[in-house]
């Protein structure tokens, strides 16, 4: 496996473009499975997560051909209905693909996503919104069994326990599209990948009004059409290139972030003393002091993501104060503390909370990552911290960032990636 040796560095500057949104890519590419005409996606990232997605495509009998930013994807005729949990088990958003299949075919075999390193992430959502619309299932083998006569419209309540859900409310609009009459989606999620994911679902003919809202109405159609379609860009990477600048300092323009997707970590910037403007098309964020403590609580969008709570604890790390993140999302996704520790971080956790005193500098150490969150945030700790650090466990961030090394090192970090 490979690993990244990072140094101390100083001060970033310059430019640099965020890629496509990966967490609108896969359920993207899982709605095509709604049509029997090519779709043409652009601005897809390379990363694995896209790569395992289009292998599950492949797997199902689907034609997928990929350039550097663009997939073809062809269901022309495609037979087969179920996910391996050869591929399924490395990536949960592959369970996007049951809600296509069951409303396409009719019927879908899946298998369970298994456990998570962040946390139980259960699917119940997913299955009691199908059900509703008239799936009957059954849990065989590990795997997800769904079938059915014919869906058909209804309202659909999708609040949990640490509220709306992305990836089921995403499979409930991909099979709500074909199914006959009106469906309602009632605490729906309101992310910017659904509200991309429902565009698409436009494009191809689908009748969705609501997206981005916490209702979302679908009138079913009969069939689906072919489209072209650009991904959003991708804001948690957005985030993690913001919390560097603002942690090394400098001055950074991101070509292609959206304030409108950032706007909780924007505030939580600006409230540490990062300066941060907003320009045609990018944000420019400008870092010259040491920055002060700020507290954090994930939550749905709009509020923080919890995609950005690993990276910005790192960055919390060496700021003037003491500061709590509490973690709503996931109680358990904690796992870069311990990491961060052993670089010099002082981080205590009280169940799903973390307190985090700021400390003059970090202390370059090996660590490894165990998530794809948690390998941004030892990232940037790297880059901060004195002395060499050694990163294992880079496969997790090539799942989710195209060649982070390679956009930070253009601003001037001190970052190479090596084989091991």
């Amino acid at each position: 496996m490979d690993k990244l040796i990072l140094h101390h560095s100083g001060a970033l500057h310059g430019a640099v473009r965020v890629s496509g949104a990966k967490n609108a890519a896969l359920p993207i590419m899982a709605a095509c499975l709604l049509t029997e005409e090519p779709v043409v996606l652009e601005g897809i990232p390379r990363v694995t997560d896209v790569v395992t997605m289009a292998d599950i495509l492949r797997r199902l009998g689907v034609r997928v051909d990929q350039d550097e930013t663009r997939l073809l994807i062809d269901p022309n005729h495609y037979t087969g209905s179920s996910a391996p949990y050869e591929l399924v088990s490395v990536m949960r958003a592959s369970l996007c693909v049951l809600g296509p299949l069951l409303a396409r075919h009719h019927r879908a075999r899946v298998s369970l996503p298994g456990g998570c390193i962040i946390g139980p992430r259960p699917v119940d959502l997913h299955l009691k919104g199908l059900s509703s619309l008239g799936a009957t299932i059954a849990i065989d083998h590990g795997d997800i069994i769904a079938t059915t006569a014919g869906l058909y419209g209804t309202t659909v309540h999708l609040a949990g326990a640490s509220g709306s859900s992305v990836l089921a409310t995403a499979n409930v609009m991909m099979a709500a599209v074909l199914a006959q009459g009106r469906t309602i989606i009632e605490h729906a999620a309101c992310e910017p990948e659904v509200v991309d994911l429902a565009n698409f679902l436009i494009a191809m003919g689908a009748r969705v009004t609501g997206h981005g809202s916490a209702v979302i109405q679908i009138d079913g159609a009969s069939e689906l059409h072919g489209a072209t379609h650009r991904i959003i860009p991708d804001r948690i990477e957005a985030g993690t290139l913001l919390i560097a600048a603002a942690a090394l300092g400098g001055d950074v323009t991101i070509i292609g972030a959206r304030a409108d997707h950032l706007g909780a970590l924007i505030e939580t910037l600006r409230e540490a003393g990062v300066g941060i403007e907003q320009e045609e098309g990018s944000l420019r964020v400008r870092s010259d002091r040491r920055l002060k403590a700020v507290d954090v609580t994930t939550l749905p969008f709009p509020g923080f993501p919890t995609d950005l709570q690993a990276p910005i604890m790192a960055m919390m790390a060496v700021s003037q104060g003491l500061g709590v993140v509490i973690e709503k999302i996931y109680p358990e996704r904690f796992m870069h503390v311990p990491e961060l520790r052993r670089m010099g971080a002082q981080i205590s956790r009280e169940g799903s909370s973390a307190i985090v005193r700021g400390v003059d500098r970090l202390s370059g150490a090996p660590v490894t990552a165990s998530d794809l969150r948690a390998a941004a945030s030892l990232v940037i700790a790297g880059l901060m911290a004195e002395n060499t650090t050694e990163l294992r466990g880079v496969e997790h961030l090539d799942r989710g960032y195209e060649h982070i090394e390679d956009k930070l090192a253009s601003l001037g970090a001190s970052i190479q990636r090596e084989a091991s």
